[in-house]
C-alpha cells in the first residue's frame, strides 16, 4: 500500500480526491492507497443521504461564510478544519475482511482502533470502537467514519479529533436525527472529544497498522477537476436533499 499525505486547496477538491482515487482504483489505474489530509479552512460535510435543513443550523454556516458540502458516502453531517485529521482508505474488494460491508467496517475499524490506541501509548481497551464506524475514549467520540463501495474496490475514509474547535461543532449543526445508542442524547459537547495527539505521530501509527510500503505523489488530476465541476462545486449536489 502506498501513503499520499497531500491535501488540496479547497474542500471540493479534497472531497474529489477521495473520490477520483476510487475511481482510478476501478478503473485498472490505481491501486491500495491510505491519504492524509487535513482542510486550512471550516466546512461542513453532510453523508450523501442526509437532510440539511435538519441535521445543520445553516444560518450559523451563513452568517460564518462557512461552505456545506456532500460526500459521496454515507453516514452522518460533520464539520472539518484544522485540528480534524481527515484519512481515505482505498482497499481491494476480496475474499477477506473487505469481502462485505459489514466485515469491512469491522477489520478496518479495529485495525484504526488499535493504531491510535499504539499512538496514545495507553493501556490496552482504552480506545473502543462504538456503533459501527465511530471510535471513541471510553464513550467520547473522537472519529466518525463510512464506507463507499464499488465493484472491486472500496473507500473508507474519516476524520479524527485531534485539537479541533469543538464549540464549532455545536455552532453549526444540529442535533443529529439518527444517533448511536451509545450517544443517549447526549448534546455535541457532552459526546465529543479531542485526542490531544500531534498528527504525525497518529499517521505514523496507521501507516505501520496498514503496512504502507512506499510514497506517493500522484494523483488523477483530471478526474478531480471533473467531479469538482460536475458535482462538489455544484448547489445541485451539495444542497440536494
Amino acid at each position: 500500500m502506498k501513503v499520499l499525505d497531500l491535501t488540496l486547496p479547497t474542500p471540493a477538491e479534497n472531497l474529489a480526491c477521495d473520490e477520483a482515487l476510487l475511481e482510478a482504483a476501478e478503473a485498472g489505474q490505481g491501486g491500495e492507497v491510505l491519504r492524509f489530509w487535513e482542510s486550512p479552512g471550516h466546512f461542513v460535510v453532510a453523508g450523501y443521504a442526509n437532510k440539511l435543513a435538519t441535521e445543520v443550523n445553516i444560518p450559523a454556516c451563513t452568517a460564518r461564510g462557512i461552505p456545506i458540502l456532500r460526500r459521496c458516502s454515507g453516514g452522518g453531517t460533520v464539520v472539518q478544519g484544522p485540528g480534524c485529521l481527515s484519512y481515505a482508505l482505498i482497499l481491494r474488494i476480496e475474499d477477506g475482511f473487505t469481502r462485505t460491508i459489514s466485515s469491512a467496517n469491522q477489520g478496518i475499524m479495529e485495525r484504526n482502533r488499535a493504531a491510535v490506541e499504539a499512538a496514545l501509548q495507553t493501556p490496552p481497551a482504552t480506545v473502543h470502537v462504538r456503533g459501527h464506524t465511530d471510535l471513541a475514549l471510553g464513550d467520547l467520540k473522537f472519529s466518525g467514519n463510512s464506507q463507499r463501495r464499488r465493484r472491486h474496490f472500496l473507500l473508507f475514509h474519516g476524520t479524527l479529533l485531534l485539537n479541533f474547535d469543538l464549540a464549532l461543532v455545536a455552532e453549526l449543526l444540529r442535533m443529529p436525527t439518527q444517533q448511536p445508542d451509545y450517544r443517549a442524547c447526549r448534546t455535541h459537547g457532552q459526546f465529543i472529544t479531542n485526542l490531544n495527539l500531534s498528527n504525525e505521530k497518529l499517521k505514523a501509527a496507521l501507516c505501520a497498522a496498514w503496512g504502507v510500503s512506499e510514497q506517493t505523489k500522484e494523483i488523477p488530476e483530471s478526474e478531480i477537476r471533473k467531479l469538482v465541476a460536475e458535482k462538489y462545486s455544484r448547489d445541485e449536489w451539495n444542497l440536494k436533499f
